[in-house]
């Protein structure tokens, strides 16, 4: 009989022994983790390195490929000037990822840095982010995208500050929420008794455990500012033409979707897998982040 057992002492469970087969299921990666991530890192690659690949340029036109199916000259086809649609699924992936990244980059730095100062402050601090806040969700998105593009025209740097503008309310309430969970820890009840400023706890203490939920959010959100651009150059409200965008190439083949559907399809298919994997690798980094906190 085990020892614990005859003394009567309780064994924590972390100090009880496992067995090798839930170990090893516990340590198991799913497979469509790494299908996820080499999807992705594939077209980050390729829209990082599109001026060194040996592609067609996606702006001019080859009239002898108008419809065209794929060839060996176009991998993809012609679209329906008979510009190269595997060059321009390419250079639309730059355009895509870009809003994407530098739109939720913006609207993390600023929401979380407002979070974080509304969650330690409280009081009039956190009263006057909260109605800034609700003001700015109150206001419908697609209106004041719509509003931005009539005042400061259509393009792709006006396109990244009006979603960054309407993702911070979002990341402010995030990151108050876990600063306020991460102020009642013990380092920082003892940075606050040894006298440490403010700006210094938040920065040392506060800010590196509010980065990890933020990031695991944001890159969730990374997806969804891809879908949104893609919508919005769909209805002509994104990125102007001729710089090519997975929905303007969307919208570009819409018109002889019966007849030549790949002029939609494979820009539409890449969109697609590229914003499963996103959600995908965002979402086993959210489970993972919160299994860690429920172990503190």
């Amino acid at each position: 009989m085990p020892e614990h057992v005859m003394t009567g002492q309780v064994v924590p469970e972390s100090a009880a022994p496992k067995s090798r087969t839930g170990r090893r299921r516990a340590e198991r990666t799913p497979f469509g983790w790494y299908v996820a991530w080499t999807w992705l890192g594939a077209v980050v690659l390729a829209a990082v390195f599109a001026p060194l690949l040996p592609l067609w340029d996606p702006a001019v036109p080859d009239y002898t490929a108008v419809f065209s199916g794929i060839t060996p000259q176009h991998w993809l086809g012609g679209d329906t000037l008979g510009r190269d649609t595997f060059s321009r699924v390419v250079y639309g992936a730059r355009a895509s990822l870009l809003v994407g990244i530098c739109a939720v980059g913006l609207g993390a730095l600023v929401g979380g840095f407002l979070g974080m100062l509304a969650g330690y402050f409280g009081g009039r601090t956190e009263r006057a982010l909260a109605l800034v806040t609700d003001v700015v969700l109150a206001f419908p998105g697609l209106v004041f995208i719509i509003a931005i593009v009539a005042i400061l025209g259509s393009s792709l740097t006006h396109l990244i500050i009006g979603l960054a503008i309407l993702s911070v309310p979002t990341f402010i309430r995030l990151a108050r929420a876990a600063t306020l969970v991460v102020a009642q820890r013990e380092f920082v009840l003892a940075a606050r008794a040894y006298g440490c400023s403010p700006i210094r706890i938040i920065a040392r203490e506060i800010a590196p455990n509010v980065v990890l939920p933020v990031a695991a959010y944001g890159f969730i959100m990374i997806g969804v500012f891809i879908v949104v651009e893609g919508s919005l150059s769909f209805l002509g409200l994104g990125i102007p033409p001729p710089t090519p965008s997975w929905g303007g190439m969307i919208a570009g083949g819409r018109q002889e979707l019966l007849n030549y559907p790949h002029i939609s399809l494979f820009p539409a298919a890449v969109m697609f897998l590229t914003v499963l994997s996103i959600n995908y690798i965002g979402e086993r980094i959210r489970k993972q982040f919160e299994v860690k906190e429920s172990n503190l």
